[in-house]
């Protein structure tokens, strides 16, 4: 067999300790705490000095140290201790999923995403997208769900971030030795290495597939760094995020076309595709050519049978953040693809055409009858963004949902912690995160145990933020005196605010500098000391961003400001879980409303850190009052600057009159009962309402599971459905220009509690049958320009009219009062649908 590129060596161990191989290759140590010690164990130099990789750790320690290793019986009873943890969670006798859904024997799901942040030892994400997809997977584990990921394993992947002494950032990347990742080549049904293939402008470009194992479910990453390729596409999935649009068309394509390809390869036939993002929708494209040239339907029966079972996340509440390319560049990458979906140029063009340019969200809104964004306020914007899509409809119709994003607990939850709540809760709590009656028992627990627990957590994080600035001045050349003074920095008794996120401009790092004398004078009161650390990357693409880390840099250079700003360099998931488990306030204040949903602030308030932040995102339905503060109103600003002036004086009132008092009010025993309070508020009402359980039951109630249902629905029978779906709908298509409606409409404005509106309708359907049709009454609340609480009221087929008119007739019953809007319109209506409007028909009185 031709070698394919880079070798997997399996290290060779004392066969006491041949087991290690299998747990350091499945990712399930990256949450168990006495895994992640037992490898600590073996060599806590090596294992820090290889970013926590269990695999490098055993291909560089000493064989004298594992020899010695195997005779030593504390290391073999925690190896054994371990390895039985390991083996119950990989063969239970049952999981949530099986318990839930018994009769599901299906495909299962195969989750598609651009990039997977499972490990600080696998640099292969940028941020919080791909943190949420590794999160995701673990879930899933967790739960037990039929699951795939799919996605590439980035060769130098995105790239490492030093800060100059002038605060400049410099980008640089470092090619992986896939040898020392916890990663081997997939193999299909005869023991091969899998090798897919897909068509770019001119030539023929491979992809390697390498198998990640995440607790029970399988990741498989592509890599295009294969000796059959030219030396160009060796590269084009060497970077995260890197090069000019057409590579990353390029990468788009492998990702989705490949992606399919690379499951059929290894006969994995899911029931539900999950696009995570937009870069993954050319993944419809190869299903309906699937579809076309192997089952010879048409695109449009392909189409429907797709979408029935595709889900979408949208992840971006701004225009410019979603991927959309020049027609002339889908004419180069796609003028031979188009034909076999049995499209022509227009038809393939008008699938995603959006402002002049061919849009992945747009296409995979079209493909997916199930789409979401990621927080309530999210799901607001995304269906006001999308809105024309669906010209005609009042936008909380709009059929884009929601489900909040969560985060894997045993992930980002501190081990200490984690003792403190087995000691103060039922055991459920671990089993099942998101269920809210076990962390109830958190009330009772003793505030002073809390308080000590989080000084420890502090003084932790403040130790291993002196070590990561003493490195960098030790980079910069600094004399030891220097250096030495990193070891001084920060007050472990001060009030620590954590803001570590993607350096994006939205996001305002530097709000809080708005005001450089009042943020002074709260930073450097000697009774009552506050300081900050940041952390954070901009991409290298993007001035204002970097511009930011700059400032914030020489700030904290300023004689005004040294020893109580921090900014940490290269930040990643090693940084961020320092600073979820250790900072005592976690500071976040985009611009409402482009957060679509964050999620380190959960991962602070999971570990007892009160939020401080807009009320943007997840936050939006996470303050309460009492779990944390709220920067602002729930409110948009007529200009930035104004937004940014309130904002800003509105922290610096927080922190002076709220904030900074609740955290020194101090009893005789030094334990601040208001501020402990807000942490276990925090905990009990966060940690499971935004636990990645929660978020992926929600995925696979709301969408997973229909999805499921309605594709295997249209499937059946030799596609029956979806062949008859399709011919229904093209009918109404053709005839719906006939569909009028007209209507009395009462002179009222307002109404009263019990008050009752009658309305009467006249219809004509021409060639389109009344059982084909839904005729309603839409009605909502007025709030100045805008329809609130939309309500639709069925109408009744009262009879024949002359001249092929129909009569339908219905009537609102209001329990409240208030001024309304309404109006009656005809849609169209099938049992086959996934969602009542997917059509987009609608013809209004």
């Amino acid at each position: 067999m031709k070698f394919l590129g880079t070798l997997s060596v399996i290290p060779v161990l004392p066969k006491r300790l041949e087991r290690l191989n299998e747990l350091a290759y499945n990712l399930w140590w990256t949450w168990s705490p006495a895994a992640q010690a037992l490898f600590h164990h073996i060599d806590p130099g090596i294992w820090d000095d290889t970013t926590h990789n269990p695999v490098k750790l055993l291909h560089l320690v000493s064989s004298a140290r594992l020899d010695y290793l195997a005779t030593e019986d504390a290391f073999l009873a925690d190896l054994e201790a371990v390895l039985n943890a390991f083996d119950a969670y990989m063969h239970p006798a049952s999981t949530w999923f099986s318990r839930t859904y018994p009769d599901f024997e299906d495909g299962g799901i195969a989750y598609f995403s651009a990039e997977f942040g499972l490990h600080e030892a696998l640099p292969i994400y940028s941020g919080g997208l791909g943190v949420l997809a590794g999160d995701h997977c673990k879930s899933a584990s967790d739960l037990g769900l039929p699951f795939v990921g799919v996605g590439f394993l980035y060769p130098q992947g995105y790239f490492m971030q030093r800060i100059s002494e002038e605060g400049v950032q410099d980008a640089y990347y470092v090619k992986l030795d896939f040898a020392d990742l916890p990663a081997q080549p997939a193999l299909d049904a005869h023991g091969n290495e899998v090798l897919i293939n897909v068509q770019l402008p001119g030539r023929t470009v491979y992809a390697k597939v390498w198998r990640l194992q995440i607790g029970r479910i399988p990741l498989f990453l592509m890599d295009t760094d294969v000796d059959l390729n030219a030396p160009a596409d060796r590269e084009l999935s060497a970077r995260l995020y890197g090069g000019d649009m057409e590579l990353r068309v390029a990468q788009e394509v492998v990702l989705g076309i490949g992606g399919v390809r690379a499951l059929r390869a290894l006969d994995i036939h899911p029931s539900v595709f999950h696009m995570n993002e937009g870069h993954a929708a050319f993944l419809s494209l190869e299903r309906v050519r699937e579809y076309v040239q192997e089952k010879r339907l048409t695109f449009f029966q392909a189409q429907q049978l797709v979408a029935a079972s595709s889900v979408f996340t949208t992840h971006t509440p701004v225009p410019a953040g979603n991927d959309a390319f020049p027609f002339d560049m889908m004419d180069k990458f796609f003028r031979t693809f188009w034909s076999q979906m049995g499209l022509d140029r227009d038809g393939f063009m008008n699938l995603a055409r959006w402002d002049s340019r061919f849009s992945m969200t747009v296409l995979a809104l079209r493909f997916a009858a199930y789409a979401n964004g990621v927080s309530a306020l999210h799901g607001q914007v995304a269906r006001a963004m999308w809105a024309g899509l669906w010209p005609d409809l009042p936008l909380e119709e709009v059929p884009i949902t929601h489900v909040t994003n969560g985060v894997h607990t045993d992930t980002w939850l501190a081990a200490d912690l984690a003792a403190f709540y087995n000691r103060h809760l039922p055991g459920a709590w671990h089993e099942e995160p998101d269920l809210q009656e076990p962390w109830e028992g958190l009330l009772k627990a003793p505030d002073a145990e809390l308080w000590s627990l989080h000084n420890q957590q502090r003084l932790q994080t403040i130790n291993f933020l002196r070590e990561r600035v003493a490195r960098q001045r030790r980079r910069f050349g600094d004399t030891p005196a220097r250096v030495a003074e990193a070891y001084e920095l920060f007050d472990p008794r001060a009030l620590t605010i954590g803001f570590a996120r993607r350096f994006a401009t939205y996001k305002r790092a530097t709000l809080i500098f708005r005001d450089l004398d009042r943020i002074h004078s709260i930073l450097s009161d000697p009774v009552r000391p506050v300081q900050i650390v940041f952390s954070g990357k901009a991409h290298p693409a993007d001035e204002p961003g970097k511009a930011f880390i700059k400032q914030v840099h020489q700030l904290s250079q300023t004689p005004a400001f040294a020893g109580r700003i921090l900014f940490i360099e290269d930040y990643d998931m090693n940084v961020a879980r320092h600073l979820v488990q250790g900072v005592d306030l976690w500071l976040n204040n985009p611009r409402r409303p482009n957060e679509a949903s964050g999620t380190s602030g959960q991962k602070a308030a999971l570990n007892g850190i009160p939020n401080c932040s807009i009320l943007d995102g997840w936050w939006d339905e996470g303050y309460n009052g009492k779990n944390g503060w709220a920067i602002g109103e729930q409110r948009e600003y007529r200009s930035e600057d104004i937004q940014d002036e309130a904002d800003a004086t509105f922290l610096y009132h927080l922190l002076e009159h709220e904030i900074v008092p609740a955290f020194f009010d101090r009893d005789e025993n030094g334990v601040p009962h208001r501020w402990v309070a807000v942490m276990k508020e925090a905990i009990r009402t966060c940690a499971p309402t935004f636990s990645m359980s929660r978020q992926v039951k929600d995925y696979t109630a709301y969408l997973y599971m229909p999805a499921n249902k309605s594709g295997m629905g249209l499937a059946a029978s030799d596609f029956a459905g979806a062949r008859e779906l399709a011919t229904w709908k093209e009918h109404i298509y053709s005839a719906w220009n006939q569909v009028r409606i007209s209507a009395e409409r009462p002179e009222i404005e307002s109404v009263r509690v019990g008050d009752r509106l009658a309305i009467e309708a006249k219809v004509h359907l021409g060639s389109i049958t009344p059982e084909d049709v839904a005729v309603e009454i839409v009605w909502g609340w007025r709030e100045g320009d805008t329809i609130r609480q939309v309500q639709v009221v069925p109408m009744e087929n009262s009879g024949a009219l002359p001249g092929g008119m129909l009569r339908y007739s219905g009537a609102i019953h209001f329990s409240a009062s208030g001024r309304v809007a309404f109006g009656a319109r005809v849609i169209p209506e099938n049992p086959l649908f996934c969602q009542k409007h997917e059509m987009g028909l609608v013809k209004w009185a």
